[in-house]
């Protein structure tokens, strides 16, 4: 299988994803193609069997030029893709203590259903999705987070969209 990951990666939590996905998809005898959005052109897209893209979130979004990338990407419908975002964790608030609620949660981590709103809106097709969290706001990722890169390889490569 042909793959084409496109990422944003402000502090490089997207790129080291991304790295990781690479290498375990070529351990798997797939082709993978890593391109910062900010060195590519979404007009110029090369042909692939699945598309990845991944960005930070900001402000409970995905940032701006992966926004932009996404709305200027042409792939003819029923192309198939796979999404991962990088949100902050969950932390208690500094003045209460207490933990947010699923719903501010949800307000703040909306970058995997906006990416998904945007691809899916020229007909392409979700293949997996993948959460991934940072410790701060410049890093580093998660504790496990290879692992969840692992589980999200193995739904691509299960998954009977792709065949």
């Amino acid at each position: 299988m042909k793959v084409e990951l496109y990422h944003a990666s402000k502090y490089g939590n997207g790129a080291q994803a991304a790295e990781e996905f690479r290498k375990l998809m070529t351990t798997r005898g797939h082709s993978v193609e890593v391109h910062n959005i900010d060195e590519a052109k979404p007009k110029e897209i090369p042909q692939a069997d699945l598309y990845v893209f991944g960005s930070p979130t900001r402000l409970g979004k995905p940032i701006g030029g992966m926004r932009h990338f996404l709305k200027k990407v042409e792939l003819p419908s029923g192309t198939k893709y796979a999404i991962f975002a990088t949100y902050l964790g969950a932390k208690p608030d500094n003045k209460t203590g207490k933990m947010p609620t699923t719903d501010e949660l949800a307000n703040w981590q909306r970058s995997i259903p906006i990416m998904n709103e945007i691809l899916t809106s020229k007909g392409m097709v979700k293949v997996a999705e993948m959460p991934l969290f940072v410790v701060e706001m410049k890093g580093p990722l998660e504790e496990g987070w290879q692992k969840k890169v692992e589980d999200f390889v193995a739904e691509i490569l299960s998954s009977s969209k792709l065949h």
